[in-house]
């Protein structure tokens, strides 16, 4: 019965977190979903959505006022990041922003060589990224489910490692940054049409507050 009874609160928790994404203000999210998460929540959530990204920032989550001042942290960036870098989709999920790029803006056709338009749309985020410093990114590539899939998780890992070196080159410091690639294992959108095909083509940055900042927000929580 008792795990019966923590199951039904992790399935619960995840319901509010999921259908509160869309309703709730940020520093709402931030404050909610921290609390309720931990890694093992970010993973269910991570599972039953279908969305990596939304799992692994739930599972980061602090919580309590101190999420709240890292949401409010994160509201600021994520709308910098809107205003400054019109090519991407942006996010705010919990306690932190998920940025995503199509693959069509950062390459070419099966590459993994960033083109100059591409490095033109990086540059953007990275003003933002140095303007925020007290954050971690997690770089993560993702390709529709057309070839095989050992073919598809080498060509996100390699696109993922692309845009983690150019960062660098741009003055991110690689202790910042984390690469995943997934392949056509988490499709975002549906794998049935060109359309859906072109978006799962795509590079998403998830962007978490670091040590720093969640001492910041610590001592900002305990005046």
């Amino acid at each position: 019965m008792k795990k019966l009874r923590i199951s039904l609160i992790m399935l619960f928790s995840v319901a509010l977190i999921v259908s509160g994404c869309s309703s709730w203000n940020k520093t709402q999210k931030g404050a909610v979903a921290g609390t309720a998460a931990g890694g093992a929540m970010g993973a269910v959530v991570g599972k039953a959505t279908g969305n990596t990204a939304l799992g692994a920032i739930i599972g980061a989550a602090v919580g309590g006022t101190t999420g709240a001042i890292i949401g409010n942290q994160m509201d600021k960036q994520a709308a910098e990041i809107k205003k400054t870098v019109p090519d991407a989709k942006v996010e705010r999920v919990g306690e932190g922003i998920v940025v995503e790029f199509s693959s069509n803006v950062l390459f070419g056709f099966d590459q993994s060589s960033l083109s100059n338009d591409a490095k033109g749309s990086l540059d953007k985020l990275v003003t933002v990224l140095n303007y925020y410093p007290d954050t971690d990114i997690e770089v993560q590539g993702h390709t529709d489910s057309k070839g095989s899939k050992a073919y598809n998780l080498s060509l996100s890992e390699r696109r993922a490692s692309a845009v983690t070196s150019y960062l660098a080159t741009r003055g991110i410091s690689q202790n910042r940054t984390v690469i995943k690639g997934y392949g056509e294992a988490i499709p975002k959108y549906s794998n049935e049409s060109e359309t859906g095909r072109a978006e799962n083509r795509r590079v998403e940055f998830l962007i978490t507050a670091n040590e720093k900042m969640i001492a910041d927000a610590e001592k900002e929580a305990g005046k």
